[in-house]
C-alpha cells in the first residue's frame, strides 16, 4: 500500500489540503498515522476522500454523508470497514510498482523532444509524476511503450496524442461498464451485513475480467492492424525495387 503525506494525498485525490482539513475536522476522514509530527495516510484514506468528494459532487450536506458513512459502518468492525476500503484502494492486482526517472534519463531515452510542453503532457496523462527534482513514472508500462514508439522513429508529440486518445477511449469503456455494473451487480444487497463480502468479491472478480478483455482485444487489433501496414510497406518496395532514400533515413533516425 502507498503512504502518503497530505499534500501528496490531496493531490491525487484532486482536492486542496485545505479540504481535506475540513472533513478531518467535520469527522468525515479518519484521523492519519502519526511518524514524529508527520501525518501518515493510507489508500484507505484516499479512498474514503474519493468517496466524499463524489457525494459532495452529488449535491450531499456534510451531515448527510456523515450519517451515511455511519450508518454504513454500523454494525460492522472497523477491520471491514477498511478491509472494503483496502480492497478497493488496492493496486497490487495492477502488476505495476511506480519507478524513479530523472531528467537525464528522459533527455537519454527522448532526446530533444524532451521539452516543458511534451513533460506536462505526460503528467497530465498520468504516466509521470514530478518528485523533487525529478519524475516518477507511475505506469512503467505506458513508460516504455512511449519510448519503444520513439525509438521506432514515431515523433514523440504524435506517440503523446495517440496515448490520449487510447485513455480516453478506455476511460469512456469503463464508464460505460460501470454503468452497467451500477444497474445491475450493486443493487442486488441492501443490508449491511450482505455489503462488505459481496463487494470484495465483486471487485476481486471485475478487475482481472477488465484487464483480461481489454489485452484480448488490443492483442486482437494489433495483430488485424501491424501486419496490414507493414505488408502494405513491402509490396511497395518490391513493386519499387528499393526503399525511397526518405524511408531509408527515417528508419535509421
Amino acid at each position: 500500500m502507498v503512504d502518503y503525506r497530505i499534500d501528496d494525498l490531496a493531490r491525487t485525490a484532486g482536492t486542496t489540503v485545505r479540504n481535506v482539513r475540513v472533513y478531518q475536522d467535520r469527522d468525515l476522514l479518519p484521523p492519519p498515522r502519526k511518524e514524529g509530527r508527520t501525518a501518515i495516510y493510507s489508500d484507505a484514506h484516499l479512498t474514503r476522500l474519493k468517496l466524499i468528494i463524489s457525494m459532495l459532487e452529488r449535491g450531499y450536506a456534510f451531515a448527510q454523508i456523515k450519517e451515511m458513512l455511519g450508518a454504513w459502518e454500523s454494525g460492522r468492525s472497523l477491520g471491514e470497514v477498511l478491509g472494503l476500503e483496502e480492497a478497493v484502494a488496492d493496486r497490487t492486482w495492477a502488476m505495476e510498482e511506480t519507478r524513479s526517472v530523472t531528467l537525464g534519463e528522459l533527455r537519454k531515452k527522448f532526446g530533444s523532444q524532451v521539452t516543458p510542453s511534451a513533460i506536462k503532457r505526460v503528467i497530465a496523462l498520468g504516466i509521470l509524476e514530478r518528485r523533487g527534482r525529478g519524475f516518477v513514472t507511475t505506469s512503467p508500462l505506458l513508460y516504455d511503450a512511449a519510448a519503444e514508439m520513439v525509438a521506432l522513429g514515431i515523433p514523440l508529440d504524435d506517440t503523446l496524442t495517440i496515448a490520449e486518445d487510447m485513455l480516453r477511449k478506455v476511460d469512456g469503456l469503463g464508464d460505460d461498464l460501470a454503468d452497467l455494473v451500477r444497474r445491475h451487480v450493486v443493487t442486488r444487497v441492501s443490508t449491511a451485513e450482505e455489503a462488505t463480502p459481496f463487494y470484495s468479491d465483486v471487485i476481486d472478480r471485475l478487475r482481472p475480467l477488465v484487464f483480461n478483455a481489454l489485452q484480448a482485444a488490443a492483442i486482437r487489433s494489433a495483430e488485424r492492424l501491424i501486419p496490414a501496414v507493414v505488408g502494405e510497406r513491402m509490396a511497395d518496395v518490391m513493386a519499387q525495387g528499393s526503399v525511397p532514400e526518405g524511408s531509408r533515413e527515417a528508419a535509421k533516425s
